[in-house]
């Protein structure tokens, strides 16, 4: 079920791939249940009151709603992040020698909104890392389309330098336009995916999705990753570096907040009590 070399070819060609169903139906209903959980405020391990690890809460509305860490904190969640498939597949697919969280956002689009996820690029939002590798693997809950608002790319786009884009900003026809001013095309790929497919996308291919225009809510998680060779880089910061160790620097190899998820994903999951 690992990409083969047609598979990573595209990937490097493109900036993302559609793996085909590499998690089984029962880590997903757990996972949905760990979301419900989370939601409700039972969770099985403590984090840190930090804006960082806050995100949503009830009070926001019926919006969008992003948490980050939500694997960190319910098990349910990090079962579904240590499955072993992910992590090699970005391995295979990055040429990393190995793979660690970077961190993880729990995601529901409400329905009939029209939240929607500005173009943009991990990287923009990853500076601390000396990494330019990194990458993301996207898991939905359910089958995912254009009507209720995949993750679409810009095929290759990870080799554009194109600058002001925004993952909060809901004017996407802006950003299409200074995609275009900058010399690129946005001409967006919107994959439909089966429950138990993972699409996976370069730290720097350009993002976003649409509105959720379907009868449910759109539920997933946003597996953030990183080689195992990646380290803070002086000059920038990134809220990861206030629950990481310090060594006196930020310690992006902490094994409780980002663990090694390949080629040792059945190692004890530290986790925070």
């Amino acid at each position: 079920m690992l990409p083969g070399p047609d598979d990573i070819a595209f990937y490097r060609e493109h900036g993302y791939w559609i793996s085909p169903v590499i998690v089984p139906p029962e880590v997903l209903d757990a996972a949905e249940r760990g979301m419900e959980r989370f939601y409700a405020g039972d969770h099985d391990h403590a984090l840190p009151d930090l804006p960082a690890t806050r995100g949503w809460q009830p009070s926001d509305g019926d919006v969008l709603r992003k948490n980050d860490y939500s694997s960190l904190r319910v098990d349910e969640l990090a079962a579904l992040v240590r499955h072993p498939a992910i992590g090699a597949t970005a391995a295979a697919l990055s040429g990393a020698d190995g793979i660690r969280l970077w961190h993880d956002q729990l995601l529901r689009k409400p329905v009939g909104g029209s939240a929607q996820v500005g173009w943009h690029t991990d990287r923009q939002y990853w500076q601390s890392c000396t990494s330019d590798d990194m990458l993301t693997a996207w898991v939905g809950f359910h089958d995912v389309d254009e009507v209720n608002g995949a993750v679409s790319f810009l095929p290759g786009s990870h080799r554009w330098d194109v600058t002001g884009l925004d993952f909060f900003s809901q004017d996407v026809s802006a950003l299409e336009a200074s995609i275009v001013d900058q010399g690129f095309d946005p001409a967006p790929v919107v994959p439909r995916m089966r429950r138990g497919q993972v699409s996976f996308h370069h730290c720097r291919t350009v993002h976003g999705s649409s509105a959720n225009r379907s009868t449910a809510p759109r539920r997933s998680l946003a597996i953030h990753l990183q080689p195992s060779d990646n380290r803070w880089r002086a000059g920038s910061s990134h809220p990861n570096d206030t629950l990481v160790g310090h060594n006196p620097d930020p310690d992006y190899t902490d094994p409780a907040i980002q663990p090694e998820l390949w080629p040792n994903p059945l190692a004890s999951w530290g986790g925070h009590s």
